[in-house]
């Protein structure tokens, strides 16, 4: 999942914590024996002078790179990267600071750009379609401008938003308290998992479709407990980079495809003093934003696609499956038949 929670995960806490608590052993047996079921590889590239985790689905035909959002990791992209197999070489990979990638800075859209860049060397793809979830949209908007050869087309995955416009600071700053990850949530895995579901996935009825994106977020602890494994200090510098590293679309000559959830934060399901929060800040502040920013994508980029589905901001790719792989399928066959066309 998108952790962008703003691209964006919470709001930062300072030092890493420890939570107390005993699960039985049988649970930490359980959680040893799992194996990621998805059908990938995992592997590890030198890029920009640091090491990055990456996953390859395999697939004939061209490259297609998928970027997760802040604070995330590219297991969220488990239950979508299969569907694009049958016609290219699907790779996700996590961005430094994130995953099992290094955490070494800076941290910044210029620094993670090269990191993509050098990914894309290293693996010996010349071109690539690239897809990018929330604050993946820097990457995506960044490569597309400053290496044209190497970008085919972009996708937008609800990150066709300039994160670093005031009008999303001041909503971040607002941003829904209950978001925190609490330190009930750090007793288990299961605790883990329980809150991360009901708070960003509670539309999500399967489970297994996020149980490798909800393990790789966090480390278990002997005693069961866990951790994010992604510090909070890292994750003050991604998102200080997120609300600071504004876009300029104007640079992108690639056609572009820019999907939009619904909402946010979920308006839906949840309890009600929660929601009523939730909607409150969704009419205050991401409703003239995202209309505000579709207009601009409109305006500055010179060839793009706007699609509207359901769902929010973290469960869409979820929720809206069929409707996010059949637009996604559609507009990068197109790069296809263009090809074609020039050749004859």
């Amino acid at each position: 999942m998108s952790k962008d929670k703003v691209g964006l995960q919470s709001k930062t806490r300072m030092g890493v914590r420890t939570v107390p608590g005993r699960v039985r052993s049988a649970r930490n047996a359980a959680s040893a024996s799992w194996s990621d079921p998805a059908p990938h590889k995992s592997g590890f590239v030198t890029s920009n002078g640091i090491h990055l985790n990456y996953l390859d689905w395999g697939g004939p035909g061209p490259a297609l790179i998928l970027i997760h959002g802040s604070s995330d990791n590219p297991h969220t992209f488990d239950d979508i990267g299969p569907a694009f197999t049958d016609r290219f070489r699907v790779i996700a990979y996590a961005r430094r600071g994130h995953g099992l990638s290094d955490a070494k800075g800076p941290y910044n859209t210029v620094t993670f750009t090269e990191d993509l860049h050098g990914l894309m060397d290293a693996l010996g793809i010349s071109k690539a379609h690239l897809a990018g979830w929330s604050m993946g949209g820097n990457e995506v908007t960044a490569m597309a401008s400053v290496h044209p050869e190497m970008v085919d087309r972009i996708v937008y995955l609800d990150g066709a938003y300039d994160w670093a416009d005031p009008a999303f600071v001041a909503a971040y700053r607002s941003f829904p308290p209950h978001f925190t990850t609490p330190d009930s949530a750090l007793t288990s895995l299961s605790a883990y998992r329980a809150y991360q579901r009901s708070v960003w996935l509670p539309s999500v009825g399967d489970e297994r479709r996020f149980e490798a994106n909800i393990r790789e977020s966090v480390v278990i602890q002997p005693d069961g407990s866990v951790r994010e494994r992604m510090s909070d200090s890292v994750r003050e510098l991604v998102v200080n980079a997120c609300l600071t590293d504004r876009r300029d679309y104007t640079k992108v000559r690639a056609p572009a495809l820019a999907i939009y959830a619904e909402s946010f934060v979920d308006i839906c399901k949840g309890p009600s003093s929660q929601l009523a929060h939730n909607l409150s800040w969704e009419q205050k502040y991401m409703l003239p934003f995202r209309h505000a920013s579709i207009v601009r994508v409109r305006r500055e980029l010179p060839e793009v696609e706007v699609v509207n589905v359901p769902g929010t901001h973290m469960d869409f790719v979820y929720v809206s499956r069929k409707q996010v792989v059949q637009a996604m399928r559609r507009f990068l066959a197109a790069s296809s038949k263009g090809a074609k066309a020039k050749r004859i």
